[in-house]
């Protein structure tokens, strides 16, 4: 049996986040070292005001990640493979082996100001519920403006889309696509900037240069990344992958196919998230198990990696 552990992105924050994590020693561990790392206590990072802030809700989705990651394995519930959406790649990357999560904290407080920098306020990211990518495709052409841009950014599954830019495009795009395409809902994330486009490839630069000044080992499971849609083993490869994803986009039903392509019987997605594994269940319906820690109690999904 082979266990997919799954991290989520920006979205799946919410106000008390790291304080309402289990009671647990690797938990406290995770915690203090974050707060330690960072000089900053959990109110900084995931208070209702906190996380407006972009760099707080990716520092509190990595360490909720790593928590997540680190109780599991406490438990004998090693990941076989690892699979993160976006912010979602670090703490996979951590559970893998490849950075430390010392490392972790101070690229995702980077990443989390360059991107805040870059697009301070009248950007974000809408998804499309009930259209194929070739309608959304056209609904981006017919709705880019080169002050007002928008891109497809993720790719979740066969009729979720999710497009990055302008608020102005993402506002024209969303009543074009329930008036003249019948799209069953179109909803703003909870993320305040244009990830998984173009908009952030001066960012990315940024990002790939400070990693030049950390270690980046070859992982001890497979990580599957979410910007190819397949598994990277060299230390090289996954750098680039974490450096550049804010800029790429998001293959999440391809990467979670290659992943149970490759064996993965059991998804688990680690916490706060749940949105991941509502995905993860159509590709997994065929003799496998979708699961999340915040929905599912931990003796659950205990029981469902020893019994698969």
């Amino acid at each position: 049996m082979t266990t997919l552990l799954t991290f989520p992105g920006q979205g799946a924050q919410r106000p008390g986040m790291l304080h309402a994590l289990p009671a647990h020693p690797e938990v406290t561990r995770t915690l203090e070292e974050a707060c330690d790392g960072l000089g900053q206590g959990l109110s900084e990072l995931d208070s209702a005001d906190a996380l407006r802030s972009t760099q707080a809700v990716q520092l509190s989705l990595l360490i909720a990640g790593v928590a997540s990651a680190r109780l599991l394995a406490d438990a004998g519930c090693e990941p076989d493979m690892v699979l993160g959406l976006s912010i979602g790649a670090y703490p996979a990357a951590v559970a893998a082996g490849s950075l430390t999560f010392a490392d972790a904290l101070q690229l995702v407080r980077l990443r989390g100001a360059l991107m805040q920098q870059a697009y301070p306020s009248g950007y974000g990211m809408s998804a499309v519920i009930g259209l194929s990518l070739a309608q959304v495709e056209r609904l981006v052409a017919g709705q880019f403006r080169e002050e007002e841009p928008v891109y497809v950014a993720n790719i979740n599954s066969a009729e979720q889309i999710v497009v990055a830019g302008h608020e102005n495009g993402l506002a024209r795009l969303a009543e074009a696509a329930v008036r003249d395409f019948h799209a069953r809902k179109v909803h703003r994330i909870a993320i305040s900037v244009p990830s998984h486009c173009m908009l952030l490839s001066g960012a990315a630069s940024q990002m790939r240069v400070a990693f030049d000044r950390v270690t980046v080992s070859p992982p001890r499971c497979t990580y599957v990344s979410a910007s190819s849609a397949r598994a990277l083993f060299q230390a090289d490869a996954i750098r680039d992958d974490l450096a550049f994803n804010m800029a790429r986009q998001v293959h999440w039903h391809d990467a979670a196919t290659h992943a149970r392509e490759r064996g993965a019987r059991l998804a688990i997605e680690a916490l706060p998230g749940a949105t991941l594994t509502s995905l993860c269940r159509p590709v997994f319906a065929d003799g496998g198990e979708a699961v999340s820690l915040c929905q599912a109690p931990l003796a659950t999904v205990l029981a469902l990696h020893s019994r698969l």
